[in-house]
């Protein structure tokens, strides 16, 4: 029987528009066009400004060619132009790629080649890194390099052209364009390449939109917030949040270096209410002695992922004015798509309580239709009992569009009509989840995603390397680093000086193994490594 509602009642433009976070700023800037929308360091603009600028970088765009489904690359700081990026490359129907500023030349090029980038804008800090990229790639994309005010660098990249320059001839008057549907793409971001090549992760404007307007309703920010950037922009687009400003007509602080003399000076001059990071982000703003902490006139809200923060963290941060809420995500869900809801008799309980209560994920955000721990096998939901370890899995609107390029990794994470994340763990009894460890075994280091079997894969190349295994180890300062066991063709034919040049000449500093351990490595009757014996080990050193 067919539904009487829908009889004879069609969409149309006067009852259907796509969904877009490119109106949050729009109507920003007709409604406060004089507030000030970005601060960076003498730097002040105002919504109007912001609006006009990014038009300008749209229109610049499209009279290169750029046009809907394009890829523009940018590898930037957290910078002004990162945030024109961000409107103004899909208001031209291009899809923004943001490149973690900390990868290596190789995988950055195997990024820009993937996806086919028309255009490439790049900070004049990292030009070092990208000259050996574009060396190393098979495109070659219109050039843009970006001389930041705050932080001159006159070192220029040939063939560019310098990003005020690009900017000047764009028109800030420009009919930028709205998505055609609102599942057309919006950005794509790499994953940090767990098995293999990193996948490249498609999020639409409707997916942005509802993730921006859920970060704001669910950190419950107010209108004219002061938001501080020490989440990398190219992080998940910055959790969506150069989305959710515009949304509230907030304040954009901009901080291209996180260090805690210019934290604290933020904190105070502007009179900042919210920020996001890793747990490393807190040990960095707890780093200076309190008589260097300036006085916060308002309670600060801190917002952090990965690693659980330990409890003398916790409650250092309460002490220096500071709100934790502990937030979960993935790329693949645009960053947070589970908070820790914090209820107000929790308040009463011990620190030690109320740390264990922070240190669960939690519950799904607002615009998340459906989170579960599931047996994978059976698709059936663990108990809650707070042991039964599952799959966590996600299913809604701000689930990514799938992997680009790459069918085969999408169906297999959708599979059974649900996102299965790979990460491991169990619901409590009050439906909160908890993660409670990672099946494909991911290293979370001050908030960056470091795969275990990439770091293998280097070391296994050193001729003097028979058998490698990575696990996490515990750190004080960045919540877990890499630990590598290896076993040698003899006896001291590498030291660990030596594998550690190894691996800095071929991955990204970050990723770098803290310590090396020689000895056997303990495996299974049909030789799987037995990683669970290897963590046990450096989780006892470290308590040593």
């Amino acid at each position: 029987m067919s539904n009487p509602y829908n009889t004879d009642l069609d969409r149309n433009p006067a009852n259907y528009q796509p969904l877009t976070p490119l109106t949050f700023l729009e109507r920003a800037a007709s409604v406060f066009p004089e507030h000030t929308a970005i601060i960076h360091g003498t730097i002040r603009r105002s919504y109007a400004e912001f609006y006009r600028r990014s038009r300008q970088l749209a229109s610049a765009l499209s009279d290169k060619g750029i046009g809907r489904g394009d890829t523009v690359s940018v590898m930037l700081a957290n910078t002004p132009a990162m945030l024109e990026s961000h409107y103004g490359v899909p208001m031209c129907g291009a899809v923004l790629h943001s490149i973690n500023t900390r990868l290596d030349p190789a995988t950055i090029a195997y990024q820009l080649d993937h996806s086919k980038a028309k255009v490439l804008i790049v900070d004049r800090e990292f030009l070092t890194i990208i000259r050996a990229a574009i060396e190393l790639s098979q495109v070659s994309p219109i050039l843009v390099d970006y001389n930041d005010s705050e932080f001159p660098v006159s070192d220029q990249l040939s063939g560019a052209t310098e990003y005020e320059s690009f900017l000047s001839q764009g028109d800030d008057n420009f009919d930028w364009l709205m998505p055609e549907d609102e599942w057309d793409a919006i950005s794509l971001n790499y994953t940090s390449g767990t098995t293999g090549n990193p996948k490249g992760v498609v999020s639409h404007h409707r997916g942005a939109y509802l993730l921006a307007q859920g970060n704001a309703l669910i950190a419950s920010i107010n209108k004219h917030a002061v938001y501080l950037w020490t989440l990398p922009m190219f992080h998940c687009n910055g959790w969506c949040f150069p989305w959710t400003m515009s949304a509230i007509i907030g304040t954009h602080v901009c901080l291209r270096h996180v260090r805690p003399g210019p934290i604290w000076e933020s904190l105070s001059k502007h009179k900042v209410t919210h920020l996001c990071g890793a747990p490393i982000v807190m040990s960095t703003i707890l780093s200076v002695d309190k008589e260097e902490r300036h006085l916060l006139e308002n309670k600060v809200e801190f917002f952090t992922a990965a690693a659980p923060p330990a409890e003398r963290l916790l409650s250092d941060m309460k002490a220096s004015g500071f709100n934790v809420t502990h937030l979960y995500g993935l790329t693949e869900t645009y960053g947070p798509s589970v908070v820790n809801e914090w209820h107000q008799e929790w308040d009463e309980l011990d620190e030690g309580m109320q740390a264990s209560l922070k240190a669960r994920q939690g519950v799904r955000y607002l615009p998340l239709e459906s989170l579960d721990v599931m047996n994978p096998e059976t698709m059936e939901s663990v108990p809650h009992d707070g042991k039964t370890i599952g799959e966590v899995m996600f299913r809604g609107n701000v689930v990514m569009k799938g992997y680009f390029k790459n069918k085969q990794a999408s169906d297999e994470s959708f599979k059974d009509g649900w996102f299965h994340s790979g990460d491991l763990g169990v619901i409590h009894e009050n439906g909160y989840i908890q993660l409670k460890d990672r099946s494909k075994d991911i290293i979370i280091s001050g908030g960056e995603n470091i795969s275990s079997i990439e770091i293998e894969e280097v070391l296994y190349k050193h001729p003097s390397v028979v058998a490698v295994a990575v696990v996490s180890m515990p750190d004080d300062k960045w919540g877990e680093t890499p630990c590598a066991f290896v076993q040698l063709n003899k006896e001291g034919a590498a030291s660990e000086a030596e594998l550690s040049q190894w691996c800095r000449d071929n991955m990204a500093s970050f990723k770098l193994p803290r310590k090396f351990i020689f000895e056997d490595i303990p495996k299974t009757s049909t030789g799987k490594v037995q990683k669970f014996i290897l963590r046990e080990r450096v989780r006892i050193s470290y308590l040593k």
